[in-house]
């Protein structure tokens, strides 16, 4: 089969034409940028383009697919191409479905923690050399790539984000993959830019519900009220299952989790996280994974990559970084991160670098998001503002919506550098919490 991604450089783009790759079909692509590690994993499949840029004589008429990134445009030279010569144009999401629709789909949604489950599950059948097809949006250890396609596989695990499928597909991602097992992790609003209103936001997951196949499974937290009202308003057939956070203890900086087999060590702490490895739990056992086998497998789950990841730095300093930017996030990072390090001094730095996170609308959200810190400091460019073409946003509006009076705003990368450097890194621990990178900081020393 030959395939052809317009805007194959970005991370889930990259992997998947990797993955395809590996399947053995012909693969090509085009970008008008490849950055890290995108660009140098292209090139060991050798499927890097050979040039940036949009080229439509790239577009012929014996491509059996066309697969469209969010980071093309609509007007894309490539694209019109495609639509001229009537080739089929898929979205990622929706060649993942044509890959997957002969297979038990197990699909991992919620505004948080749904890479984290994801890995979590993946982490579990990987010990325990159950072979399964997946996609997961972070790197995990012990796999070379997010994505796996193979014709054998029964079951294919997902992890379903409600961002859009593509330029021109609209439709939430998760809503295109019809899951037979699924799982809810939580609902709080976020991508503000496409859904104007929180209840725009929670009807892609009422739709995601209403998606499930008949008879299927929905394992879901049930401490979540908005997620409740969702499953408890949902008219199709399936099996419910609720979750909730287990009982566990935190004994000399070792997070214990309470089973009837006795206490586990992990090596993963906070009280999401604990709840997040409740969820896998329930859906390991719909497909087969007895407790004792998912404890055992557990114990050494060390996290998916920039999810309260710990960063070895030259000077031994405690330092972790965590993908966390929509205030749900932070709240739940911060809350984890204070509760392991109760006894020491806490730095907490937030980055607010999406188009969400610098709308002065959707700022009320972060309201008490980094309590709990001995000192809390936020970063946001106004470069970035002009680039973005939105109005300039004053430190004490940040404070005022933080409501955190001793907050410290810095509003470019120099200043922050400044102030970072003047810290003593091996007094206090230290949390980074950003999809970005904090005007490029080094954090290793």
């Amino acid at each position: 089969m030959r395939t052809h991604f317009i805007a194959i450089g970005g991370s889930a783009m990259h992997n998947l034409a990797i993955a395809l790759k590996d399947k053995g079909y012909i693969v090509t692509g085009s970008d008008d940028a490849i950055f890290e590690p995108s660009r140098s994993r292209l090139q060991k499949k050798e499927i890097l383009p050979e040039e940036l840029g949009w080229f439509p004589e790239k577009i012929t008429s014996d491509i059996d697919a066309v697969i469209l990134g969010m980071h093309a445009h609509q007007d894309n030279p490539e694209l019109a191409k495609a639509k001229e010569l009537g080739l089929k144009i898929y979205s990622y999401p929706e060649f993942l479905y044509e890959q997957s629709k002969e297979k038990t789909r197990v699909v991992i949604a919620g505004s948080h923690g749904k890479t984290t489950i994801t890995s979590m599950i993946l982490h579990v059948l990987n010990f325990h050399q159950k072979d399964v097809d997946f996609m997961v949006g972070a790197q995990l250890e012990g796999f070379d790539c997010m994505v796996k396609l193979t014709e054998d596989n029964d079951f294919m695990v997902l992890e379903g984000d409600e961002y859009l499928s593509s330029p021109i597909d609209l439709r939430s991602k998760f809503l295109l993959y019809q899951p037979n097992i699924a799982l809810l992790s939580g609902i709080a609003w976020d991508h503000i830019n496409v859904f104007k209103t929180f209840d725009d936001y929670i009807e892609q997951f009422r739709k995601f519900v209403a998606s499930i196949t008949p008879g299927g499974v929905l394992v879901y937290n049930e401490e979540d009220k908005e997620v409740v009202k969702v499953v408890e308003s949902a008219d199709n057939y399936f099996r419910k299952i609720p979750y909730k956070t287990p009982e566990y203890e935190i004994a000399n900086g070792k997070v214990l989790l309470k089973t009837e087999m006795g206490d586990v060590p992990l090596s993963v702490f906070g009280a999401h996280n604990l709840l997040n490895l409740e969820g896998a739990r329930h859906i390991c056992h719909t497909l087969g994974i007895m407790d004792e086998d998912f404890y055992e497998a557990i114990m050494s789950f060390k996290g998916a990559s920039k999810r309260l990841e710990k960063i070895e730095r030259e000077d031994k300093g405690i330092l972790y970084k965590d993908f966390a930017h929509a205030p749900s996030k932070v709240k739940a990072a911060v809350k984890a991160f204070c509760e392991q390090f109760k006894n020491q001094k806490k730095y907490g730095f937030l980055e607010l670098h999406t188009y969400s996170s610098l709308n002065p609308v959707f700022l009320e959200q972060y309201d008490h998001a980094m309590d709990g810190l001995d000192e809390a400091i936020v970063f946001y460019s106004e470069d970035a503002l002009k680039i973005k073409r939105m109005e300039p946003i004053s430190p004490d509006l940040i404070k005022e919506m933080f409501k955190k009076d001793d907050l410290k705003v810095f509003t470019n990368a120099e200043d922050l550098h400044h102030y970072w450097d003047t810290l003593d890194k091996t007094q206090g621990v230290y949390m980074m919490m950003s999809s970005g990178n904090f005007g490029g900081l080094d954090l290793t020393h």
